[in-house]
């Protein structure tokens, strides 16, 4: 067996470390960090359960399924404009960490 199959995939660990982000701000954020936390933790879930089942490894894959997720809640009028930024904001951030 290699070390390279033993070690997390690239996905797997953008996942923990999301999470682990996302948990830091439920304990320490504001009220409105809180809830753009919780809206894309929300679509978060979704998104890396489904790249789990798909057996996906790349984070683009997730961020692919992140998109069209929040997309459809934005056309769906889910948040207005200004929580919608936050939101991707947000998610931006997280994926250049």
């Amino acid at each position: 067996m290699t070390l390279a199959k033993q070690s997390p995939n690239e996905l797997t660990l953008f996942i923990k470390k999301t999470e682990k982000y996302l948990d830091q701000v439920v304990e320490n954020g504001s009220d409105q960090e809180l809830f753009i936390a919780s809206y894309l933790q929300g679509h978060f879930a979704v998104a890396a359960g489904q790249s789990q089942v798909r057996k996906m490894t790349q984070v683009t894959q997730l961020n692919e399924l992140m998109e069209t997720s929040l997309d459809a809640a934005f056309d769906n009028n889910e948040l207005d404009k200004s929580d919608q930024s936050q939101v991707l904001k947000l998610w931006q951030i997280l994926l250049a960490d």
